[in-house]
């Protein structure tokens, strides 16, 4: 299929449209991730990992599980070719160049550079003349995936992934071309682009469509931003507003009814929690307020009664969905990967529309339990689902067992971690005129630009083991503006921003803020300490936020976590595992008010803080009396239990008799 001088043309027309990018539209202006240099040892380990092994992994398993191929046999089409595989593999690739892309900008790679156009070369080959991209169909036209229908746009609502396709098609292509500046991704993108906007919509010819999976909304907002076309833009608001008013409607799809008037999340965790991260961006770029009051009605549901203690979202199996209001199960609990990334993106997208601290809360929550813990400290093996409790075995894979695994058919959440990690450094910071926020704690050096003038920022902590935090600042020149610091919900005694859960130790953590060694002086608002000072190069900001574990209990109204505590410290959720106790963890009962200590342990499970207490057992002796003996209880961060083998894992401990009925 030779399109050259189509291409050449495609070119030529957005060049100036490209030159002239788009503000994201939100108050708060994210700071790019190019601009901030982690130099952190936690999360410089998981970046090491994700650049040397996830993804030459993830690129690897592309060539040999077919998704290569698929993108060959589309460019030479064949009624012979049997279309196996899912009908969205070709977002693997794609989303494995948006995070080597994301890689390659702050470690250049010439050699994964070359790699990555080679490949870009196959998949133009496989477009049609209209920009069309997608090999289940254009593989074998006559016999296309069984999920695509005899149509363009058939089954789209259904399990197509046409549209979804293209989210990620675009989302990747943009991240390439920023890293990079080269065209020949992005204009692969804008093609198939451009034919979704013609082919869809109500004028005449054109059919009436809303993607079943969504994420299209997002890429192409981003698509708008940098592209200055419009024409994208309408369209992602087409896709939101036309929701719940097609023929295709169902809670699993969010499409059971218009979106704004939905105020639950319901169905597929992570389709939902894409389309909340895309109403947020087309909120931000047209000014709809509607949608943003249908969104924060949205998240307060889920935060006040189906958010998990680690930040996972989606709590059954079935449909990989929500469950209803409080039915928060730990053996079953499901918590794709995926949820929580796009937890992640939602939650950062709230921020900028609303500048508080507590949407931060929640995404550390996700980012540092439920996220990480859905793919292994060196980066080479992954869990789809991140249940909170395990008794060593696993229905849901041929081996019978619970362990992360190198690859999965619906490989999706390998390829969403690949391109999620590499652009962590972009939620550090963000900027609001003379604002600047400080978010997440890591060490880093970053440049900011603030009012239009250079900050550099220097941070250097042990964060999440300490509560300390250095912050340099130095403009080039004195200047005055606010460093507003994040102040976790957990220093505050909240431990997520509803009634959903709260500690029940009775205890009180402080913090102190310094500005060159004198005490700082500030009331919160909306979370963080704001200090408003004139900057000079060298000014030193010293943050300490204490650090202790905590008892934490759920509402009664979750069922399974009745007569349970678990325990927090920190931004680290902790799980009691069989590997570090040699007696059943279903049976040990915590102390009404268990004393903990905290041991530092540099050479276990890539350095972790370990937490241990004295707790109770019970079992039955030889003649089948019941025995309480003492025990020394052994607990480790959520995020790395299965590293040692598969066996019983549980975040949530007995603290009393209510909670036998498991």
């Amino acid at each position: 299929m030779k399109k050259t001088s189509i291409l050449f043309v495609l070119t030529t027309c957005c060049l100036s449209a490209i030159s002239q990018p788009k503000n994201s539209g939100y108050p708060i202006n994210p700071v790019p991730f190019t601009s901030v240099k982690v130099t952190d040892q936690f999360w410089g380990q998981r970046l090491d990992a994700s650049r040397e092994v996830t993804i030459p992994l993830a690129f690897g398993k592309c060539e040999t599980t077919g998704r290569y191929e698929n993108f060959h046999k589309a460019a030479h089409p064949s009624p012979d070719y049997k279309v196996v595989g899912f009908s969205f593999d070709d977002t693997d690739v794609y989303k494995t160049i948006e995070g080597a892309s994301y890689s390659m900008q702050t470690r250049p790679d010439k050699k994964l550079a070359r790699y990555i156009d080679s490949v870009l070369t196959i998949v133009a080959a496989a477009q049609e003349p209209d920009g069309y991209l997608y090999t289940a169909r254009t593989m074998n036209p006559q016999h296309p995936h069984h999920w695509a229908g005899h149509e363009r746009w058939e089954k789209v609502e259904e399990n197509s992934h046409e549209f979804y396709n293209l989210g990620h098609l675009l989302e990747g292509a943009i991240a390439h071309y920023q890293a990079t500046g080269k065209r020949n991704f992005l204009d692969i993108a804008i093609w198939y682009a451009d034919c979704v906007e013609k082919s869809i919509g109500n004028k005449a010819g054109q059919v009436e469509r809303v993607p079943g999976h969504q994420i299209a909304e997002m890429g192409l907002a981003k698509l708008y931003t940098i592209t200055g076309e419009t024409k994208y833009l309408d369209l992602a608001k087409y896709f939101l507003d036309k929701r719940g008013y097609t023929t295709i409607k169902g809670t699993y799809t969010q499409s059971h009814k218009p979106i704004l008037e939905q105020d639950e999340a319901v169905g597929h965790a992570v389709r939902a929690g894409y389309m909340y991260s895309g109403i947020a961006d087309v909120a931000a770029l047209t000014g709809d307020t509607a949608y943003i009051h249908a969104i924060d009605r949205i998240w307060d549901n889920v935060v006040s009664k189906k958010l998990y203690i680690t930040g996972g979202i989606g709590a059954r199996h079935r449909g990989e969905a929500f469950g209803d209001n409080y039915e928060l199960p730990n053996l079953t609990a499901y918590n794709e990967t995926c949820a929580a990334i796009a937890n992640v993106y939602w939650n950062y997208r709230l921020f900028l529309l609303h500048g508080d601290a507590k949407y931060f809360d929640v995404l550390e929550r996700t980012l540092y339990n439920g996220l990480i813990s859905g793919v292994a400290l060196d980066g080479g093996t992954f869990f789809y689902p991140n249940p909170l409790e395990s008794d060593g075995k696993y229905k849901f894979n041929s081996e019978g067992t619970l362990v992360r695994q190198p690859w999965f058919g619906c490989a999706c959440c390998p390829s969403n971690v690949c391109r999620f990690i590499p652009s962590l450094p972009g939620y550090v910071y963000a900027v609001n005129n003379s604002d600047v926020y400080v978010n997440l704690f890591m060490g880093n050096t970053a440049e900011l630009t603030v009012n239009g003038k250079k900050v550099s920022l220097t941070q250097s902590t042990d964060y999440p083991w300490t509560g300390d935090i250095h912050i340099k600042v130095s403009p080039r020149s004195k200047q005055q503006f606010t460093l507003k610091v994040r102040v976790p919900g957990w220093v505050q005694g909240e431990v997520v921003p509803s009634d959903l859960y709260k500690y029940t130790d009775g205890k009180k953590l402080s913090y102190t803020i310094k500005v060159n060694g004198v005490q700082a002086e500030s009331t919160l608002d909306k979370g963080y300490f704001a200090i408003s000072h004139q900057w000079k190069k060298g000014d030193v900001v010293e943050v300490h936020f204490d650090m202790e574990p905590r008892v934490v209990k759920a509402n009664d109204k979750v069922d399974a976590d009745r007569g349970k505590v678990s325990i927090e410290r920190g931004p680290i959720v902790y799980c009691a595992e069989w590997a570090d106790n040699d007696f059943d963890i279903f049976s040990v009962i915590m102390n009404q008010k268990p004393e903990i200590r905290v041991e530092s342990k540099p050479d276990l499970l890539k350095g972790i803080h370990q937490l241990k207490t004295t707790a109770q057992l019970v079992a039955q002796n030889e003649t089948g009396r019941l025995q309480v003996k003492d025990v020394t209880l052994s607990l480790i961060p959520y995020y790395a239990w299965n590293h040692r083998g598969s066996g019983k894992m549980a975040v949530w401990l007995l603290q009393n008799l209510n909670g036998l009925n498991r």
